[in-house]
């Protein structure tokens, strides 16, 4: 397993790491925090609440960031999970019981009361890492993917911006590995950079023959972009809504695979392990479905975690509600290694509903993203007074990295005391503008705002998660029979700072390579359709009372008070302690 190095301090002429290292902030004494989470079912809202504490000692610097937001994301999902459902463990079960005489493939067997569903694969989330993996295993044998929402509800389908490959003849794959390093502040890993690098043009082929429609210029070829931190246009997109089109094509290619079962409205609930050889081996995941109340039990030979990154635990962010960091905190019950956890990124440009004419009459559940392609576009910032203040902070200006952006914004906020900044490219052409970036165009007229003679209100928000499961090469991970890819993972590509658009290129690039280790833990796996007997079943609980639901209706307050102490003290900018 290969990972970054851990560092703390500076980088540059003293500059703190800021949005990618996250805040180190070193409280004295203790901070005990009652965390809430909420269980959409239909129009009904179901409330749980756990009980965890922060505790922050002054000087206690090394791993502490990464350690918090650990913690926070486990008083987001964990807690609330534990309270929601009565589950109980079986630790004595040993590897060498799930044996069976059969170790052909399994074609979706379940139990006489439907609620043990038995299949070859097992995939959690269904965003691009999800998706594109399943398609490849299908070919081996029954995949089910199971969801926590729509099958469309993920990160994938909110992604903007496109997916970075070599496929101009200027440019090369040495550059692009340049252009990650230098983003991820020198803490990636190179021999993973290079992998991802390398391989990215031709997953890119994939996506196309498998269906997905890119924008292509008068030359009949791919029309590529360029986003900040890249010093080649390798960006290929569909206008401003690329993710959108690479979950369609997905989708559609997904649903066309008859080997293929999608489960959507199950909330994973915990993995399913044992332990024998000194090895920790995955058998599955026990879900809740969310419609009609069951648990519902998913044996499999091999289980991918592709559930995405953790936005939601900040009160400001990019994510749609399903980013909560389920996939980090049932690996981390299940004893895999998380890495990287203090390094989030925060995009610099999300739009400022307060700047709008016409103000949201209520609260985004999630901010609206401003691509990074605007400012590689031409693209300007400014402050409330129009004055254009990028190059005083870094040569590259508008084109900087995101930590630079997002931090210098941030420098700007505080020191002028307003809430956000604005983003202008209304200089160029008004047919560009509407071609290029229609999604944006069309959300900012909704609320009065015309892009194409007004600058765009932004501010930063939390956006991706560069750490997660320790990953390798081909996505194994130290619990054996579990992969991951995606924004879970932490593959190193990302070192202390995700390089703009090689998040869906990642994806990619490791739902093939996972492919190899899911063949050769199928090939020495054997399925035992009793093997669900090993666990005891979660029970939901009985009908709550009125005291109790009086107790649980505070879960959205103490949700939000979490969220506060993230944003105020693992946010943006590092604060220097003694």
């Amino acid at each position: 397993m290969r990972v970054p190095a851990r560092r703390i301090g500076t980088r540059g002429k003293g500059e703190p790491f800021g949005l990618v290292k996250m805040a180190m902030s070193l409280l004295d004494g203790s901070a005990n925090l009652r965390c809430g989470w909420n269980l959409h079912i239909k129009k009904q809202h179901q409330h749980a609440a756990g009980l965890s504490s922060l505790i922050f000692k002054t000087g206690f610097l090394t791993d502490v960031t990464g350690y918090v937001i650990g913690i926070a994301i486990i008083s987001y999902v964990q807690f609330p999970v534990l309270h929601m459902v009565q589950y109980s463990f079986c630790p004595c079960a040993s590897a060498k019981s799930i044996s069976a005489a059969r170790s052909a493939r399994i074609l979706c067997l379940q139990d006489s009361n439907s609620n043990t569903k038995y299949f070859d694969f097992v995939v959690v989330g269904s965003g691009v890492a999800g998706l594109r993996y399943a398609l490849e295993v299908s070919k081996h044998g029954s995949v089910a993917i199971i969801t926590k929402a729509e099958p469309h509800e993920s990160n994938t389908n909110y992604a903007q911006g496109g997916v970075s490959a070599v496929l101009c003849p200027s440019d090369s794959v040495e550059s692009h590995m340049q252009d990650t390093i230098v983003a991820g502040a020198y803490l990636c890993d190179e021999e993973t950079v290079r992998v991802v690098c390398t391989e990215g043009p031709d997953r890119v082929k994939e996506l196309i023959a498998i269906g997905a429609s890119f924008d292509h210029g008068d030359d009949g070829k791919l029309h590529l972009a360029r986003e900040g931190g890249h010093s080649h246009n390798r960006i290929v997109h569909a206008a401003d809504m690329t993710g959108r089109e690479i979950e369609r094509a997905l989708l559609k290619a997904v649903d066309d695979e008859p080997n293929i079962h999608l489960f959507g409205h199950h909330f994973a609930i915990d993995l399913l392990t044992s332990q024998g050889d000194d090895q920790i081996y995955c058998h599955g995941v026990d879900t809740l479905n969310t419609e009609t109340r069951q648990v519902v039990r998913f044996i499999a030979k091999v289980t991918l975690l592709a559930s995405g990154g953790a936005g939601h635990i900040y009160p400001t962010t990019t994510n749609p509600l399903v980013a909560t960091g389920d996939g980090v905190a049932m690996a981390r019950r299940a004893q895999a290694v998380i890495s990287n956890m203090e390094f989030v990124q925060f995009h610099p440009t999300a739009l400022a509903d307060e700047g709008l004419p016409i103000k949201p009459t209520n609260r985004r559940e999630n901010a609206f993203l401003i691509t990074e392609a605007v400012r590689g576009d031409g693209g300007i910032l400014y402050n409330q007074s129009m004055h254009r203040f990028m190059p005083l902070y870094d040569e590259r200006a508008e084109l900087a990295p995101r930590d630079v952006v997002a931090r210098s914004i941030d420098d700007q906020l505080k020191k002028r005391g307003e809430k956000y900044v604005l983003l202008d490219i209304s200089h160029k052409p008004r047919e560009q503008i509407l071609a290029h970036f229609p999604n944006i165009a069309a959300e900012c007229l909704r609320y009065g705002l015309d892009i194409t003679s007004s600058p765009i209100p932004v501010v930063p928000a939390a956006h991706y998660m560069c750490g997660g499961i320790r990953a390798g090469l081909q996505g194994e991970t130290n619990v054996k029979r579990i992969i991951c890819g995606g924004e879970v993972a932490c593959t190193g590509l990302h070192g202390a700072n995700r390089l703009a658009s090689n998040s869906l290129l990642e994806a990619l690039v490791f739902a093939r390579r996972a492919v190899q280790p899911s063949m050769n833990h199928m090939t020495r796996s054997s399925l035992d359709i009793h093997a669900s007997t090993m666990w005891t079943r979660p029970v939901l609980p009985h009908p709550l009372k009125a005291m109790q639901c009086r107790r649980f209706c505070s879960g959205q307050k103490q949700q939000v008070e979490l969220q506060s102490i993230m944003w105020e003290y693992v946010g943006i900018v590092v604060l220097q302690t003694d």
